[in-house]
This record gives C-alpha cells, sequence and structure tokens, in this order.
C-alpha cells in the first residue's frame, strides 16, 4: 500500500512540473486518514461539511446598510 501511495504521489508531483503549478508545502499533508480542503472534511469513506464553519457563518454579524 505505502509503495503504491508513494508511486501516486511521484506521478501527481512529475505532472505539477510539467505544469508549473506551484503548492504551498505549509499545507501539503500527505499519508493523513483525512484532511479539509476549501472548507470541506475529505476523507477515505467520502466528503463532510465542517461544521466549524458552518457555525462561524451562522454566528456572523449581519452587515449594516
Amino acid at each position: 500500500m505505502y509503495d503504491h501511495c508513494m508511486s501516486n504521489l511521484a506521478r501527481v508531483l512529475e505532472r505539477c512540473e510539467e505544469t508549473n503549478l506551484v503548492l504551498n508545502f505549509e499545507k501539503c499533508h500527505f499519508m493523513v486518514e483525512q484532511g479539509i480542503v476549501l472548507g470541506h472534511i475529505v476523507f477515505k469513506n467520502g466528503i463532510s461539511i465542517d461544521l466549524a464553519k458552518i457555525d462561524i457563518i451562522y454566528n456572523c454579524l449581519t452587515p449594516l446598510l
């Protein structure tokens, strides 16, 4: 399994180089069980909403016009 993951990672990184895509390595996490991507929790069985983000939006003050 590890070798398969490393092979896929190498292919992705090669493709990034080919297309001049720049990665922010502070935000890159490899070989983890789950992670947050664009406000969604991505894990082995699917994707769910990050409820912390919902709470923040729900509790925002209404802007004054």
